[in-house]
């Protein structure tokens, strides 16, 4: 038989590789001539740079670039052994995790950190980015990024404006005279799995602004910043960002992104399960194990189990979710498409013991799914 093992991490508990170790553990107790392939992956979010550095055999890029709050600090990226691929997350440049709570202020915070990430891999000779957009703690419309890569915005006088949220109401023209030679030739894609508009009701200020330290004055301004934003972008660059899913993600970025570096945005797990070349694991497979904490109604949305199982579909082979807990209805787990779904919990506690008993619960519970497969196919 063939098990592909295709997880998530178990969030504060288990990394994707520790649940491949411990489902791998399970299944030879009873298969133990089998082939097991181990492809952990991360929708993303939190977390996924680890996954990436383990499919690209990348090595570590430390750059001196500007943090949220034009400070001086050090973020990393990763840069394919080949030089060729970039994967950067912009929270280590431009993420909240880089302030204190107090420091919190959308309407003073730039993403120029992240173009100095993406600035640096283009020298550097990449040619494919691949930009994860998650835990950001801005909203300038991706204009701190674009200045970083020579792009120049300017007011109604002419008078060069510093990439901040409190300035896209002035922005009035774009020079990109000085963009970055190698811009043009880069093939970019951002990990995107929201699809907030540009700006509105559902846009990045009003549903993101508060949570980045936005008061509701600050929030109405910053909405109308990105409206007057995507006047100019429309008119130089004659893209209308406010008709593009997902244009809101991470205060603008997600549309400043497909202007200013003609990225495509796509899911964050599709990207790391291309990466970890996917497709091609799941021939022949006869069965796919994934898992994460919890399977929710979250998982619905852009998740990675999700994705393992629309790309499972693909390849006709069954699913099977070990999670840490099930907040799901049969109903729900039918629709999702799992064929089998399991909480590794096996007896009352609190949080801190199960997530200690995590490598042990979830060996056990693979053993016992083996042993089922083997009575069922016996």
């Amino acid at each position: 038989m063939k098990f592909v093992l295709a997880p998530d991490k178990y969030k504060g508990s288990l990394s994707g590789q520790e649940f491949c170790t411990a489902v791998e553990s399970g299944i030879r107790k009873v298969f133990p001539n089998c082939e097991i392939v181990k492809r952990p992956l991360a929708d993303g979010g939190d977390g996924t740079i680890d996954v990436v550095a383990h499919y690209l055999n990348a090595s570590q890029e430390v750059v001196p670039v500007k943090d949220p709050l034009f400070r001086d600090i050090e973020a990393h990226y990763l840069l394919s052994d080949g030089k060729k691929t970039a994967f950067i997350e912009m929270s280590e440049a431009s993420g909240y995790k880089l302030l204190k709570k107090s420091e919190m202020n959308c309407m003073q915070t730039t993403t120029l950190g992240t173009g100095q990430l993406i600035s640096d891999a283009l020298e550097k000779g990449a040619e494919h980015i691949v930009l994860g957009i998650g835990g950001s703690a801005t909203n300038d419309g991706g204009m701190g990024l674009a200045v970083a890569l020579g792009y120049t915005f300017m007011d109604a006088h002419g008078n060069e404006l510093e990439p901040i949220g409190k300035n896209l109401e002035r922005v009035a023209t774009i020079d990109t005279e000085q963009v970055h030679s190698k811009l043009k030739s880069a093939d970019v894609k951002v990990a995107c799995d929201v699809t907030n508009p540009f700006y509105g009701e559902q846009g990045a200020a009003k549903v993101y602004g508060p949570q980045k330290g936005a008061s509701a004055q600050d929030v109405e301004a910053l909405d109308r910043g990105l409206q007057q934003f995507a006047k100019v972008l429309k008119a130089t660059f004659g893209v209308d960002v406010q008709q593009i899913s997902g244009a809101g993600a991470a205060g603008g970025v997600g549309g400043g992104a497909v202007v200013f570096l003609e990225a495509e945005l796509t899911s964050g797990v599709d990207l790391v399960m291309e990466l970890a070349e996917f497709d091609s694991v799941l021939k022949n497979a006869d069965w796919v194990i994934t898992g994460e904490g919890q399977l929710d109604g979250q998982t619905f949305s852009g998740k990675t189990i999700n994705g393992v199982v629309k790309a499972a579909q693909r390849h006709h082979v069954p699913i099977a979710a070990f999670c840490g807990s099930i907040d799901v209805t049969i109903a729900q787990m039918q629709l999702m498409g799992l064929d089998y779904a399991v909480s590794i919990l096996n007896q009352i506690g609190n949080l801190d013991e199960a997530k200690a008993k995590s490598f042990h619960n979830l060996e056990l519970a693979s053993y016992n799914f083996a042993h089922l497969l083997k009575q069922n196919n016996g």
